[in-house]
């Protein structure tokens, strides 16, 4: 059965080209973008948690510049935010808000590269195989037609044109399984940029508050 199957996907493949070449292209997509995000974001992952406290501390006691040396110890993207917050902090108390908001969307931008082509796979590939399929189907039937053939040959051909169907699914459910992944992980990053914000506008509103005093 096994040997069958392999059988008759390479024939697809080979037969199948205006179907099989598109379809393989995006599974080759696929594990490049899956594999290079998941480097990406592991290089970028940090434990948040202790990071803010010890900012908090930091800004508390007004140590702006201590503050930036523990934001680049930390690096990553998240490093890259808080590092620039503190600075926006000491240039651009007014208009923090606004600006903090530039930076997450610029960073943002990095974390989501590539999903959108996850995304598109996801969304194309079952469609590129069921072209594949009917395609197929219809080359069967017809060939059928011209030769009278029996049932036993009509439904090894729509087996055949089936494995175009079947390889889609398999590239388009990897594809949307790991652009949803891919868009929690972006979605906790941006969960940590908003901890972040309302740590800095706490203390901008309290600098705010001194100063109209």
């Amino acid at each position: 059965m096994e040997s069958k199957f392999f059988s008759y996907f390479i024939q697809f493949m080979i037969n199948d080209w205006f179907a099989s070449i598109p379809i393989t292209i995006c599974s080759v997509l696929t594990v490049a973008c899956v594999i290079e995000r998941y480097l990406y974001y592991q290089k970028n992952r940090r434990d948040v948690t202790a990071f803010i406290h010890s900012l908090q501390r930091d800004l508390e006691s007004q140590q702006l510049q201590k503050a930036q040396q523990s934001c680049s110890r930390l690096g990553g993207v998240v490093g890259e935010v808080a590092e620039e917050g503190v600075r926006l902090m000491a240039e651009q108390k007014e208009d923090f808000s606004k600006a903090f908001d530039i930076t997450v969307g610029l960073v943002t931008r990095k974390l989501e590269k590539n999903l959108a082509i996850l995304g598109t796979i996801g969304a194309t590939c079952p469609f590129l195989g069921l072209f594949g399929t009917v395609v197929g189907v219809i080359f069967t039937l017809d060939q059928l037609g011209a030769a009278g053939g029996g049932t036993p040959v009509v439904v090894t051909g729509v087996a055949k044109a089936l494995i175009a169907t079947g390889y889609g699914l398999i590239v388009a459910i990897l594809a949307v399984i790991f652009n949803n992944t891919y868009t929690n992980t972006v979605k906790h990053f941006n969960d940590d940029f908003l901890l972040l914000k309302l740590l800095f506008l706490s203390f901008v509103g309290n600098e705010a508050a001194g100063a109209h005093r």
